[in-house]
């Protein structure tokens, strides 16, 4: 029975809403006007329509759950009103409350239609290729047909051909090509990771170059990309802390009410100032002041690149006095330049080894060779000479011949498959920016070690305004990361953060972590990466980077950053804290509005009608001074 009401309740949503607030305000007008072409007052239809869903409600709550909440006391001032003849005040309850729950509909309506078109990284379509006969396939390769099908119509065991550029559609294993992913959606590694026959690729990561077929493994529901997805479904308002406190208000409101409604009948021997009372005591704005205001406040963190999880996280990141940022893909861009050029042979200057690698790296695809051809032209000024028999060696490196010279570029296995070795000398050198956390491309020149280009990470446009501007908000940076203490180091100091903690395993930033919340210092966590996980769910609040932070790093977080603009992560900091001055002005608002009207009731200056008018116009202000959360920023 309980199930059936429930799925009468929940037919319709906004739509229903909306068809029964305009035929009962039809109704109440000719309510008014004592027009009534139906043999019952025009006001029953605003209660059937508008008052019997909260009744219904409120008879669930109780049966199911013993909860007492304001539906019962509606429900009560609903029953009385009707009772003693009041039918237009009956009626009037019930439409105000419905029109307050609309509006509260509609908040959340705007705040997820802002956050659903911040996620597009489902792909499309996906390219399945099947054996045809022989003599059948009109030359296609390998005897094959290729049809592009929706990438919802891909099956297990599906064989998937996957062209440079495209978005990998499905997760499975590559069963022949050689090539790089960009996995930044999915593990947030700021440089893509070489794969060949027998590596795992995961949906919404991106074919970098090289064709390859895969065989799929997770589709549907199950792929990697959905995880993302299914964020947007679970940015809910929840219920905050606040929210409990002003249902367990609502449960003494209720009774208080009664009492009050019952004293008051006994001395004056009125029961109309009795049903007053119910109708004013109703706590509407006190149970509406909190997720109001909620959720408007993610409609506006939404605007702002910020897909809000858990409810009440807006509620806690208020409260924080820390915020631990971890460095690469955070504060930094996750992409590489050239910071060290170091030449290991007396015969070539550091300029001809960066030359020759920007040469031989001109045509590559991989982001590292980019990164090196972009700096040179940058530093030098010019435009690297073209090389011929250019060959991309996927996993090793490039090779190319540049005026004449063979040139290998590229990381120590394909040395060590050339049969050159690595010199001590330089071993050493390179191992000095190793530790710093940068990437090595080591070059030889005609069979002849030459030097290394040394690459690391970009700081990102405006971090250090964006942590001033954290500071200003009465909030204190603290660079939290497993990088060399050198290199964190330089960061802190080019973003002017004082406390730093590096070499830090993903169990030692729990511990500082908990640390600091056992100095009540409430901590908000932003970070990207796999290891970031235990201490974003550790944290007051964790903030993942949405849009390079690994699934798993996102899934751990209450609040996502889609963009990636930390800019915007002071503007939350000051909207957090906004929020809970509504939240505070709606309840003292909603308190005050209340005892006031039920003096008037009391002495009888309030009937029910204007009572259900005075009573019902504040949730209508508190939902108004919520939704003035949707557009605030703060002015500068």
């Amino acid at each position: 029975m309980m199930k059936k009401l429930e799925e009468i309740l929940e037919w319709g949503g906004v739509k229903r809403d909306i068809i029964f607030l305009i035929l009962s305000v039809a109704a109440l007008l000719l309510s008014i006007l004592g027009y009534s072409p139906l043999p019952f007052d025009m006001a029953w239809i605003a209660i059937i329509l508008c008052g019997v869903p909260i009744i219904l409600e409120a008879v669930i709550g109780l049966v199911t759950e013993f909860d007492i909440k304001a539906d019962v006391l509606v429900s009560i001032a609903l029953v009385a009103s009707v009772i003693i003849g009041e039918d237009f005040a009956a009626g009037e309850v019930a439409f105000i409350m419905q029109l307050g729950a609309l509006l509260e509909d509609l908040t959340v309506a705007r705040a997820r239609a802002g956050i659903e078109k911040l996620v597009h990284l489902t792909p499309r379509t996906a390219r399945r290729i099947s054996f045809v006969p022989s003599g059948a396939s009109h030359g296609t390769p390998s005897g094959t047909s290729e049809e592009i099908i929706p990438a919802e119509d891909v099956r297990i065991g599906d064989l998937l051909r996957v062209l440079p550029g495209e978005a990998i559609p499905v997760d499975g294993v590559i069963t022949s090509g050689e090539t790089s992913v960009d996995q930044a959606v999915m593990t947030g590694e700021s440089l893509p990771v070489d794969k060949g026959p027998g590596d795992e690729v995961s949906s919404g990561t991106v074919n970098q170059f090289g064709v390859f077929e895969m065989r799929a493994s997770k589709v549907g529901e199950d792929s990697s990309i959905q995880r993302m997805i299914r964020l947007v479904q679970s940015a809910d308002a929840g219920k905050a802390r606040i929210v409990s406190l002003a249902d367990r208000w609502a449960t003494w409101i209720v009774v208080i009410a009664l009492t009050a409604a019952a004293i008051t009948w006994l001395i004056s021997g009125e029961i109309i100032r009795a049903v007053t009372i119910l109708v004013v005591f109703c706590p509407c704005a006190l149970v509406l002041a909190t997720p109001t205001a909620i959720m408007a406040a993610i409609g506006n963190a939404t605007k702002h690149g910020f897909l809000v999880r858990e409810g009440d996280a807006l509620e806690r990141l208020a409260a924080v006095k820390k915020i631990t940022f971890d460095k690469t893909g955070t504060l930094t861009y996750g992409t590489p330049q050239v910071t060290a050029v170091v030449s290991d042979s007396d015969k070539l200057s550091w300029e001809d080894v960066y030359m020759y690698a920007a040469s031989a790296e001109l045509n590559s695809e991989h982001p590292l060779g980019k990164a090196i051809v972009r700096s040179y032209k940058e530093e030098m000024k010019h435009v690297p000479a073209a090389p011929k028999d250019f060959k991309m060696l996927p996993g090793r490196g490039v090779q190319a011949l540049t005026d004449g010279h063979r040139i290998l570029a590229g990381n120590p296995e394909l040395f060590a498959e050339s049969g050159i070795a690595l010199t001590e000398e330089m071993i050493r050198k390179a191992e000095i920016f190793l530790t710093k956390g940068c990437t090595v491309i080591y070059l030889a020149v005609n069979n002849g070690i030459a030097g290394f280009i040394a690459l690391s990470d970009t700081l990102r446009e405006n971090a250090a305004d964006t942590i001033d501007a954290v500071k200003a908000c009465g909030v204190t940076p603290v660079l939290l990361t497993g990088d060399h203490k050198n290199a964190a180091g330089h960061i802190a100091r080019q973003l002017h953060i004082s406390e730093v903690h590096a070499n830090c395993l993903p169990e030692e930033k729990l511990n500082w972590i908990d640390s600091y919340e056992k100095e009540e210092q409430p901590v908000c966590m932003i970070g990207d990466g796999i290891n970031d996980a235990p201490a974003l769910r550790k944290a007051c609040v964790g903030i993942a980077m949405g849009k390079i932070g690994s699934d798993i790093a996102v899934d751990a977080a209450d609040i996502a950053l889609v963009n990636d603009d930390i800019r915007e992560l002071p503007h939350l900091l000051r909207l957090a804290k906004r929020m809970m001055t509504t939240i505070r002005l709606n309840l003292t608002f909603s308190m005050t509005l209340n005892f006031a009207a039920i003096i008037l009731a009391i002495t009888g200056i309030l009937n029910p009608v204007i009572g259900a008018l005075v009573h019902n116009a504040g949730s209508v202000l508190v939902i108004i001074n919520s939704a003035l959360l949707l557009g605030w920023k703060e002015k500068p």
